[in-house]
């Protein structure tokens, strides 16, 4: 498996919403999550109450995309990622990574949640104009 392009891993780190896209029986839903990022591991983690819609949608289907933007109004700026990946229950290591990213987090029972892309796009325009780095695992 080709690694992931670095520019791509830190626009990752950089940020800590993703907006979680799930579905089941054709109907889209999508959901804001706060997440870190596992780069070892290639992880995406959250948390999420399994009585959510999108939690609910998770566990029935697995198959979930993501996107991470850069707000901004200058053209020139523009970044954000796409990624399609596998969404599952996190473990003991991924529960202790999304608290050393949001330490408030350890006094709340969380459920954690990770997703493991298998594609991810990255559009930057600081790179150029429409510019896409690309990595599918």
């Amino acid at each position: 498996m080709e690694a992931m392009e670095e520019r791509i891993v830190k626009f990752i780190k950089r940020h800590h919403v993703l907006t979680l896209a799930t579905t089941v029986d054709g109907t889209p839903y999508c959901a804001a999550c706060f997440y870190a990022y596992d780069a070892e591991r290639n992880l995406l983690i959250f948390t999420s109450d399994n009585h959510t819609r999108h939690a609910t949608e998770m566990a029935a289907n697995a198959r979930v995309a993501c996107a991470i933007t850069l707000e901004t109004r200058i053209v020139g700026r523009v970044q954000g990622v796409q990624i399609c990946g596998t969404a599952r229950q996190g473990d003991e290591q991924a529960r202790r990574s999304y608290i050393k990213r949001f330490p408030y987090a350890a006094a709340a029972p969380l459920q954690i949640w990770v997703v493991e892309p298998n594609f991810v796009k990255l559009t930057d325009n600081t790179l150029g104009f429409g510019k896409k780095l690309i990595w599918r695992k």
